[in-house]
C-alpha cells in the first residue's frame, strides 16, 4: 500500500502500486492529460513508471522547466524517426536538447538540403498527429549492441559498446521505430508538434575531425503554437537588431582576418567606447576602487603558481623570449596580487579595492567566435577587492548596489543572479569550498537579492555570483561577477598583518560589472537596435541647412554646441533636406536639427529626433541644453522614445 506524497504536503495512499500517470489520474482529469513524467524521489521518470513503495512525487507538465527539456527530447527523437522514414538508409546517431531546442545527427549518404528539411518537419508533424504511446524497454548491453548492428546501425552499436559491459540499456520506441537512450519521455508523439526545423549543418562523428562528417539538423519546440511563434519572432527581432550588421552599418566597427577575434574601432565606436570607459571609471573611482595598470606578457612560473597554468593553459596564447616561456595573459587576477604585495598591509588598509580595464587575450576556437560577443581578444572592466573574512558581507553588498545601479544606468532593469558552487575541477580543499561557499551565501543573502543556483558551474579558484541581464526582446545575457576567492592569495604569498600582529592571507573578491567591453557593446547595440540613447550616442546631433544661404549659422550652431559638450556633425551637402534627414534617421543619430531661412533669423534650430517626432523650432541655447539633459539622465527618461 504504497503512499505517496505531494508537493503540497498532501498524502494519497492507494491499494497496489501505481504508476506516475495513475497518481496523475486520482488528482485530477486536467493533470493527467497535461502530465509528461513524474519526479520521483528525486529522479526523473516517465508517466509508465510503476511506483509500489512510499515515494514523493511531483506530476511533471509542459509548465516545468524539465517538461519543457522532456518535449524537446522527445521531438529529437521524432525528427530521427521522420529522417529514417523519409530516407531509411539514413543512420542515426546522436541527438541532444540544446538552448531553445535541439539537434540530431544522421549519417547519408550526401547532404541534406532545405527541401529536406520540409519533407522531414511535414513527416513529423504526421507522426505528431498519429499519437503513437512512447515505450521504454531495458536490455543488457551486449544484447542491445547486437541488435543495432542487426539493423544496420553501427553509430548506435558503438556508443552502446563504450558502455560498461555490466550495464543495461534503456531503449525507446515509437511505433516501428526505437532508438538508444537513457530517457525519460513524452508518453505519446501527440503530446508534441509546437516545433520546427531550423538549419542543416555538419558535424564530425564524436566531434573528431578525423572521422566522417555527419549531416546535423536543429530544431525548435515548445509547448505550444504560441510560444513557438514568440520565439520565432524573437529571432527575427535578433536577425534585426545582429550587431555585426549594425556595426558596420552605423560605422563603429569591422573584424576581418588579419586579427581573427579582434576588433578594429572606427572613430564612432571608438566615442561609444571611451563614453562607457569614462562612465565606468568615474563610478568606480567614487566607490572607493585605485585604478592600476598590469602587464600583458607575464611569465609561465606566475600562472604556474596562480594555478591557471594547470587548469587553463589551453586557452592561454604562449611566446617564447630568451629561454622563458611568457604567457599573454587572459585575465587579470595574478598582476593585482602582486601589486597588493607590494609593501607590508595592515588589516586597517582593507578592503583594498583595485580596479583595471585590463586587455587579456583567450585562445578561443575560431569556430566559437561571433563578432563582439566571442573574441579572442578584450577589455574587461575588471576589480579586486582585498579585505578580511569580516568584510565579506558588506563589500558584496556594496558591489551589487553599485552593480544595479549601473545596469540601470544602461537600461537594464531585469536582472537576475545565479549561484555558481563548486566546479569538478579545482583548486583548494573541500573544507576551504565549504567555508568559500558558505561566505558567499550568506552574503546575498543580507543583500536581499532573490537568486537560484547554478551547480558546477563556480571558478576553479572560488564560487562566484553571476549577474544576468534580460534585453529587450527578452533574451539573457551573463555579464556581472562577483568571485570569491580563498585560494589565489595564498598561492601568491599575499597578506596583511591583523590586529593581534598575526599574518593572514586577505579574501579576495574577484568582480566586473560590464565583463568584456566588447561583449556588452554587442549587447547594447542589440538592446536598442543601435538607437542607443543620448549619453552613449557617438554622435547625439546632427545640424543641417536647407539652402547654402544658411551654411554660415549652421557652421556657428555646431561650434556652439561643440563647446557645450553635444556631439554634434554637420552636414552641408548640396542635398534635399528631405534626403538628409532620412540618411541620419537611418544612422540613428537622437537629434537632427533643421535650418531654414527662419531659423537662422530667429537664432533657433527647428528639433526632430530620430523617432520623428517634431519638437518645433527652439533657441540654440534651449537645444543644447535639453541634449544635456537627456545625456545627463542617463537614459531614464528620453523625450524622444
Amino acid at each position: 500500500m504504497p503512499v505517496i506524497r505531494l508537493p503540497d504536503g498532501s498524502e494519497r495512499k492507494f491499494e497496489h502500486a501505481v504508476t506516475v500517470a495513475d497518481v496523475a489520474r486520482s488528482i485530477g482529469a486536467g493533470l493527467a492529460r497535461a502530465a509528461l513524467a513524474g519526479e520521483v524521489d528525486g529522479r526523473l521518470v516517465d508517466t509508465s513508471h510503476v511506483i509500489d513503495s512510499d515515494a514523493e512525487i511531483r506530476i511533471i507538465t509542459a509548465r516545468d522547466p524539465e517538461g519543457l527539456e522532456l518535449i524537446r527530447h522527445s521531438t529529437a527523437h521524432l525528427l530521427a524517426q521522420a529522417v529514417q522514414s523519409v530516407y531509411p538508409d539514413a543512420q542515426v546517431t546522436i541527438g541532444p536538447v540544446i538552448e531553445d531546442g535541439f539537434y540530431y545527427d544522421f549519417a547519408y549518404k550526401r547532404p541534406f538540403t532545405p527541401e529536406d528539411l520540409e519533407k522531414f518537419e511535414a513527416r513529423m508533424h504526421e507522426l505528431a498527429k498519429a499519437d503513437m504511446p512512447v515505450r521504454r524497454r531495458v536490455l543488457p548491453r551486449d544484447q542491445a549492441a547486437a541488435h543495432f548492428r542487426s539493423i544496420g546501425e553501427i553509430y548506435k552499436a558503438e556508443i552502446i559498446e563504450s558502455i560498461p559491459a555490466n550495464e543495461d540499456i534503456s531503449l525507446y520506441g515509437q511505433g516501428d521505430w526505437e532508438d538508444l537512450c537513457r530517457g525519460p519521455h513524452v508518453p505519446s508523439t501527440g503530446k508534441l508538434g509546437a516545433f520546427k526545423l531550423m538549419k542543416l549543418a555538419g558535424a564530425y562523428w564524436r566531434g573528431d575531425s578525423s572521422n566522417e562528417m555527419l549531416q546535423r539538423v536543429y530544431g525548435t519546440a515548445w509547448p505550444d503554437e504560441k510560444q513557438l511563434k514568440q520565439y520565432l519572432h524573437r529571432l527575427e527581432e535578433a536577425e534585426k537588431r545582429d550587431h555585426r550588421r549594425l556595426g558596420r552599418e552605423l560605422g563603429l566597427f569591422h573584424q576581418q582576418d588579419e586579427a581573427v577575434g579582434s576588433v578594429f574601432w572606427h572613430p564612432k565606436g571608438h566615442t561609444l567606447w571611451r563614453t562607457i570607459e569614462q562612465y565606468v571609471r568615474d563610478k568606480v573611482a567614487a566607490a572607493g576602487y585605485q585604478e592600476v595598470k598590469t602587464p600583458v606578457l607575464v611569465d609561465r612560473s606566475l600562472w604556474e603558481k596562480s594555478g591557471h597554468w594547470e587548469n587553463y593553459a589551453e586557452n592561454m596564447f604562449i611566446a617564447e623570449s630568451e629561454g622563458r616561456t611568457l604567457a599573454v595573459k587572459p585575465m587579470n587576477c595574478p598582476g593585482h596580487v602582486l601589486i597588493y604585495r607590494q609593501g607590508i598591509k595592515s588589516y586597517r588598509d582593507l578592503p583594498l579595492r583595485i580596479a583595471e580595464f585590463g586587455s587579456c587575450h583567450r585562445n578561443e576556437p575560431s569556430g566559437a567566435l561571433h563578432g563582439l560577443m566571442r573574441v579572442r581578444a578584450f577589455t574587461q572592466d575588471d576589480a579586486h577587492i582585498f579585505c578580511t573574512e569580516t568584510q565579506i558581507g558588506s563589500e558584496t553588498s556594496a558591489f551589487c548596489s553599485l552593480l544595479m545601479e549601473m545596469y540601470a544606468d544602461f537600461g537594464f532593469k531585469d536582472v537576475h543572479v545565479k549561484f555558481a558552487d563548486r566546479p569538478p575541477q579545482r583548486a583548494g580543499s573541500d573544507d576551504v569550498w565549504d567555508r568559500a561557499e558558505a561566505a558567499l551565501r550568506q552574503a546575498v543573502e543580507a543583500t536581499g537579492l532573490d537568486y537560484t543556483m547554478n551547480p558546477g558551474e563556480g571558478a576553479f579558484y572560488g564560487p562566484k555570483l553571476e549577474f544576468v541581464l534580460r534585453d529587450a526582446i527578452g533574451r539573457d545575457w551573463q555579464c556581472g561577477t562577483l568571485q570569491l576567492d580563498f585560494n589565489l592569495p595564498a598561492r601568491l604569498g599575499a597578506e596583511y598583518v591583523d590586529e593581534d600582529g598575526s599574518r593572514k592571507h586577505p579574501v579576495m573578491l574577484h568582480r566586473a560589472i560590464l565583463g568584456s567591453f566588447e561583449r556588452f557593446i554587442g549587447i547594447l547595440i542589440e538592446h536598442y537596435a543601435g538607437r542607443l540613447p543620448v549619453w552613449l550616442a557617438p554622435v547625439q546631433a546632427v545640424v543641417m541647412n536647407i539652402t547654402s544661404r544658411q551654411e554660415a549659422y549652421v557652421k556657428g550652431a555646431v561650434e556652439s554646441l561643440k563647446n557645450q559638450g553635444v556631439r554634434t556633425e554637420i552636414d552641408l551637402r548640396n542635398e534635399k533636406v528631405g534626403f538628409k534627414i532620412r540618411e541620419h534617421t537611418l544612422a540613428r543619430v537622437p537629434y537632427l536639427l533643421v535650418v531654414g531661412d527662419r531659423e537662422a533669423a530667429s537664432g533657433s534650430l527647428a528639433v526632430r529626433t530620430r523617432s520623428g517626432k517634431d519638437l518645433g523650432a527652439m533657441p540654440l541655447g534651449e537645444v543644447a541644453a535639453q541634449i544635456t539633459r537627456e545625456a545627463v539622465s542617463r537614459g531614464h527618461n528620453l523625450l524622444e522614445e
